[in-house]
């Protein structure tokens, strides 16, 4: 992401500065795309409930897949791609795994989207 571009001739800065000030604190190109791919992976509706349901409690494929009402296959392949973002976290007891929600980060993410819809 080349940020020092000038601004094309059918572009009109109107506020310098701003343009200026949002140009002297660039994102570089690895970390716009691991954002990317978390909000990528919030998108999907499913990966949503699983996100709300370990919000709330540490269960086990079994456990979320009564709660989601879905195969046990099906949420394991949810909850590996979260798991390659970091989202969720697995902790193993015994024969059992159990996920969670990574860290406060991705807590605080979620529960700020729901605030942001105005949902608690």
């Amino acid at each position: 992401m080349d940020t020092a571009k000038p601004p094309s001739p059918t572009q009109e800065i109107v506020d310098p500065a701003a343009v200026q000030q949002v140009r002297a604190h660039p994102l570089d190109d690895d970390l716009v795309l691991q954002v990317a791919e978390i909000f990528k992976a919030l998108a999907d509706p499913t990966r949503v409930r699983i996100l709300h349901a370990l919000s709330h409690a540490e269960l086990c494929v079994g456990d979320l897949a009564a709660v989601l009402d879905m195969t046990e296959s099906a949420v394991s392949h949810q909850l590996r791609l979260l798991r390659s973002l970091r989202v969720a976290r697995a902790r193993r007891d015994g024969k059992q795994v159990y996920y969670t929600l990574d860290d406060e980060h991705v807590t605080r993410l979620f529960q700020l989207s729901l605030e942001h819809l105005g949902h608690e």
